[in-house]
């Protein structure tokens, strides 16, 4: 992790999406490493309260949880104008053959897959975030 500034992603709200703890963790230790506000939530629902009340600069949302899935969450916030925008990076376990780009066509901005190391995490997800010019431009790079 020593490679980029720990202020790579400082003044960013993140919501991270995950019914399993471990990757939670992960995800919020490393975040918050390189600067960011992250905000967690184990279920779709919990989830959409939070982006609704904090339009975050992005989303990592699991797509199989409980209550409500990611597939279903994207398509709330891309039902709603106010957060129509944010961009949702897709979290899974179950990575198969045209998972990737079933996500993407289905409205995710990419695609991570799990388990989540503090070793690979940052660098995958920065690949992403360069990929989506409406974040890439306020990267602390």
């Amino acid at each position: 992790m020593n490679t980029l500034s720990t202020n790579l992603l400082k003044n960013w709200c993140i919501v991270v999406v995950d019914d399993e703890d471990d990757s939670l963790e992960v995800a919020r230790y490393i975040l918050d490493f390189y600067g960011a506000d992250v905000r967690t939530a184990t279920n779709g629902r919990q989830a959409l309260e939070l982006i609704r009340q904090l339009k975050p600069n992005f989303v990592i949302s699991d797509l199989s949880m409980p209550q409500m899935d990611g597939w279903e969450l994207l398509r709330e916030l891309k039902d709603d104008p106010s957060t129509r925008e944010i961009p949702v990076i897709a979290l899974t376990a179950h990575a198969m053959v045209g998972d990737r780009e079933r996500a993407i066509a289905a409205g995710f901005h990419n695609y991570l897959t799990k388990p989540l190391t503090a070793k690979t995490f940052i660098h995958d997800l920065m690949r992403l975030l360069l990929d989506i010019p409406k974040l890439s431009k306020d990267l602390n790079i």
